[in-house]
């Protein structure tokens, strides 16, 4: 029975030398999105509570909310799809 050690420096096909040269694996478009997406999620929010100790006028608290709401609302339905 073969077991997989986490800290192993070297995978089993790898030769002793260890010259083979390991790829990291790509990131996806999804991935960046969904980061980005998550960026826009946390400045808003950050945004929305310095307006408010700020005392800035209500628009500015609507257009950071509305931000904050499709941005979190794009990342829900980007996972419910992503479920099926």
């Amino acid at each position: 029975m073969a077991t997989t050690d986490p800290y192993r420096l070297t995978t089993p096909d790898t030769p002793v030398g260890g010259t083979r040269e390991v790829s990291s694996p790509a990131v996806t478009g999804g991935e960046v999105v969904r980061t980005l997406l998550w960026i826009v999620v946390v400045v808003s929010a950050v945004a929305n509570s310095a307006a408010t100790y700020a005392g800035a006028d209500t628009w500015v608290h609507l257009a950071c909310g509305v931000v904050t709401l499709l941005g979190a609302g794009t990342l829900v339905v980007r996972h419910l799809r992503g479920r099926r």
